[in-house]
């Protein structure tokens, strides 16, 4: 039987003997909105789930529990989308966080697939900053594959928006059965953003019907493998130079050819 890095697929005797090896805990944090016609609504918390595993996997860490929804209410006029407040989100994330010090976790990587919930995961690192015995960090995937899409990506700025090329890519390499590319679209904008230096706080569907941006018919698996063994090995090597965890032999599984790329 193959051992599962989620605390939730332990027993609690397995769970003490493996807590004896680590003090890592990765928290996948996503959303449940829409992802356009061709992407499933829980796209941000399944790609933040299987680069939870993945790295898991390399460093010998455990998963907490995932975070399936968050704050989603710029596309909450779309239909099946959960919003979460974030009162009650940082509530939630406070519980799970003193739930996991009490039992000895003292690194909190939190992989989070959602804008929406990084000013509240900040909020919560912030407010430990004090314990000088813990370390805290969060990836914000959509904004870190920006870090490593050299030579892979074909549509400009827009690659990284709501559910493009990158979004799709991604998904296309961890989950190719969820993915519907005959529904794939180019989308810009309804009226150009004379002003994209300075935050606004409209709708999604201000600019777009599809509850999507960008270019997702140029997406496709082998972009989407490379984001994410990119990805996985620039945050090991993160938790192996920055917090000297150190990293096991990767499964056969993974594709090392493209870690020098």
């Amino acid at each position: 039987m193959q051992l599962s890095n989620y605390l939730k697929e332990m027993s609690w005797l397995t769970f003490v003997e493996r807590k004896k090896q680590t003090d890592l805990v990765i928290i996948p944090t996503g959303a449940m909105e829409p992802y356009g016609h061709h992407l499933p609504m829980g796209a941000d918390t399944l790609v933040a789930s299987k680069l939870a595993e993945r790295v898991a996997e390399r460093v010998h860490a455990m998963i907490g529990p995932v975070v399936e929804a968050g704050d989603s209410s710029m596309l909450d006029e779309f239909p099946g989308t959960i919003t979460i407040t974030p009162e009650s989100l940082k509530a939630y994330l406070n519980d799970v966080m003193n739930s996991l010090l009490k039992w000895g976790f003292k690194d909190f990587l939190f992989i989070n697939g959602h804008a929406g919930n990084v000013a509240v995961i900040n909020q919560i690192a912030y407010t430990l900053r004090e314990r000088t015995d813990i370390r805290k960090a969060q990836i914000d995937i959509w904004r870190f594959m920006k870090t490593v899409d050299q030579d892979v990506l074909e549509s400009g700025e827009l690659a990284h928006s709501h559910a493009g090329e990158a979004g799709t890519s991604v998904m296309l390499a961890l989950y190719p059965e969820l993915v519907n590319i005959d529904l794939t679209r180019k989308v810009v904008r309804k009226s150009p953003d004379a002003f994209p230096e300075i935050m606004k706080y409209g709708k999604l569907s201000d600019n777009s019907e599809w509850g999507t941006m960008g270019n997702s018919t140029l997406a496709s698996a082998e972009k989407g493998t490379i984001l994410v063994n990119r990805s996985v090995d620039r945050m090991v090597q993160f938790l192996n130079e920055s917090w000297n965890i150190p990293r096991v032999q990767p499964p056969v599984n993974e594709s090392s050819k493209e870690r020098n790329q």
